[in-house]
């Protein structure tokens, strides 16, 4: 398992568009895309700040993850996503060294990308996610 670099921070925000108004006039950053994930049941907009990316994430649906990590917490940092190379063989290694999985294999994201989540409860609080992109 190789960890090559943090590949995005994912931001819940309630609205998209205000917030993407903030991260474009106030901190000068440019918005490169906008991707409804239909399975996940969110709308992402997608920085670049150096190699890192921020990912502004928006419920669809107030019943999905976005929408109810927003009614709990609000809005603010939802997770940090590694690119791994091997994606399966992360998980297996994880769940081999007693990581709880959220997804014991990986599935489909934004921007193409293969995705599976760590249990936060396995991570010292902290929802991690591992992205590959298979095309690299």
């Amino acid at each position: 398992m190789k960890l090559t670099h943090i590949e995005h921070i994912g931001i819940a925000v309630s609205n998209l568009e205000e917030s993407i108004k903030f991260y474009e006039d106030v901190l000068g950053f440019q918005c490169y895309a906008i991707e409804e994930v239909k399975d996940q049941k969110v709308k992402t907009a997608f920085f670049k700040v150096g190699q890192t990316k921020i990912e502004l994430l928006e419920s669809t649906d107030s019943e999905g993850p976005i929408g109810k990590f927003i009614e709990k917490r609000g809005e603010g940092v939802h997770h940090i996503a590694f690119a791994v190379k091997g994606i399966e063989d992360a998980l297996s290694k994880m769940e081999e060294k007693g990581v709880r999985l959220i997804d014991k294999a990986p599935r489909a994201g934004a921007e193409g990308l293969d995705i599976a989540f760590l249990h936060p409860k396995s991570t010292g609080g902290v929802l991690i996610e591992f992205c590959e992109n298979k095309n690299e």
